[in-house]
């Protein structure tokens, strides 16, 4: 978990040094183009300058993806793919005492791993509609948002929640809990999302929840 995030955070795309093999070229401009779909937007970042800081020449990039919206629509799929699983059942998982560390940790290590992705479908989602896999993560989102009406009693309640979550995919994404890679502040940082997480979420305890 921790080598993936180094990875994939956002702050550094694996580079290949004499000694070891370069990352599969697929693979390298998705983590690029994530990269720049975050700090310039999807409108804002060019397949030649995704080509650009990749190392690879546009028509390397084109070689691989038809086009910059399918190179966002492979780069998206895997983690949308995941929100789906990650959240079946989430305000029982929330509300029960038992339950509500692992569904924290699972969240928390979803967005180390996709943190960028969440970042894009937050913040950019509305301006990209009608890209089928955006599409799919906004009515996802929707589908969640209409699960917290219904199932948390008080605005409060709604309001933590969405706090908590989107807070926490907020503070991966631009990295503000992330100031180096280092193995050991990259635990600690996971650590320390897990813990305010988890009191955000207690006063969201049964029985005030209906499941």
């Amino acid at each position: 978990m921790v080598q993936e995030l180094t990875e994939r955070s956002g702050k550094l795309v694996p580079v290949a040094s004499p000694s070891s093999p370069r990352p599969d070229p697929s693979e390298e401009l998705k983590a690029v183009a994530l990269r720049l779909f975050v700090e310039t937007s999807y409108a804002g970042a060019s397949l030649q300058q995704i080509a650009d800081a990749a190392g690879y020449s546009k028509s390397s990039v084109l070689y691989h993806f038809a086009s910059k919206e399918a190179l966002l629509e492979e780069a998206l799929t895997p983690a949308v793919v995941k929100l789906d699983g990650l959240f079946q059942g989430s305000i029982g998982r929330i509300a029960d005492a038992e339950l509500r560390g692992t569904f924290v940790e699972d969240f928390i290590d979803f967005l180390l791993v996709h943190g960028l992705e969440a970042h894009i479908i937050i913040n950019q989602g509305q301006s990209l509609a009608g890209i089928p896999i955006v599409d799919r993560a906004n009515d996802f989102l929707r589908r969640l948002s209409d699960s917290f009406v219904n199932e948390l009693a008080t605005p409060e309640q709604r309001i933590r929640l969405g706090v908590a979550l989107a807070g926490a995919a907020y503070v991966v994404a631009t990295g503000v809990a992330m100031p180096s890679t280092d193995l050991a502040p990259i635990e600690e940082a996971r650590a320390a999302l897990v813990a305010v997480v988890a009191e955000l979420l207690v006063p969201l305890a049964a029985p005030a929840v209906t499941l």
